[in-house]
């Protein structure tokens, strides 16, 4: 079964950038919600934003709304999430997912199939 691949993490020092993608063709065809998530070592994963495949409507945790942003590219092969002003505490192991149902609900249970994650780390 092929997973959605991420890639574009790194290291970036807080308030910077970085745009992580995903490549998920056989998920941006066939489910209704991709997902960017998180975890970083000894907590619990978060769901960081989530879109709707068919209608690109688009959904974000509070803590990242009006700093991120999801994408998907015209051919639906390739979800990004554009992350701006970045902080220490959200350096994290970054994943994509796809297979959730309600995307509004940012929930990681909802999601059936997931990358292997891309790091992301935010020096002060």
């Amino acid at each position: 079964q092929l997973q959605p691949v991420e890639s574009g993490g790194g290291s970036v020092q807080a308030g910077g950038s970085l745009r992580l993608s995903c490549i998920a063709i056989k998920y941006t065809y066939t489910t209704n919600c991709m997902a960017w998530f998180r975890q970083a070592p000894g907590k619990q994963r978060e769901a960081v934003a989530a879109i709707v495949t068919r209608g690109l409507d688009t959904y974000y945790a509070a803590s990242v709304k009006g700093r991120f942003t999801i994408s998907q590219d015209a051919a639906r092969e390739t979800v990004h999430l554009q992350m701006n002003s970045l902080k220490t505490e959200e350096a994290a192991m970054y994943s994509c997912a796809g297979g959730g149902v309600v995307c509004s609900d940012l929930i990681p249970q909802q999601y059936s199939y997931w990358g292997q994650g891309t790091q992301v780390t935010v020096s002060s």
